[in-house]
């Protein structure tokens, strides 16, 4: 589970930025602000894809029956849809990068928020494992376990 955490770092910071970007040339509509939102898009929508790539070999490393094998197939679900929605988004505005329409930064703006959520399932999950709560364990991370509360 190493590898998959250091490079979820870079579509993160990437994508969440870019929406950032985004949202300042909505206040003062600077060309060179939507122009780097287009390209961190790029950038985040191709490293997430390559760290899903970590992700799913970490997915697939967890016990079966176990509630992090769910959490984990939410958790991956989850960010399949975000680059989903950033993808569209940097395709809706590959024609126009200075001037991003509404959708365009709407889709983003839905890829930040549901960032949030996938990200906090994710983070969960490695604190866990860190805590040794999912070793080979089918009932870890069990409603019923007492390690979640």
């Amino acid at each position: 589970m190493r590898a998959h955490r250091l490079l979820i770092i870079f579509p993160l910071g990437l994508l969440a930025t870019s929406f950032f970007f985004d949202v300042a040339w909505l206040v003062n509509e600077r060309e060179p602000l939507a122009r780097a939102a287009a390209v961190m898009l790029a950038g985040g929508v191709f490293s997430g894809a390559f760290a899903a790539l970590f992700g799913i070999a970490d997915w697939r490393a967890i016990p079966e029956g176990t509630r992090a094998k769910r959490i984990g197939a939410m958790h991956g679900i989850g960010n399949v849809i975000v680059i989903l929605l950033f993808a569209a988004s940097w395709i809706v505005r590959r024609n126009e990068p200075a001037e991003p329409h509404a959708f365009a930064i709407a889709l983003s703006a839905g890829g930040v928020l549901l960032t949030l959520g996938t990200a906090w399932l994710g983070g969960t999950l490695i604190e866990r494992a860190d805590r040794g709560e999912n070793e080979d364990r089918r009932e870890s991370l069990s409603p019923t376990s007492t390690a979640v509360r």
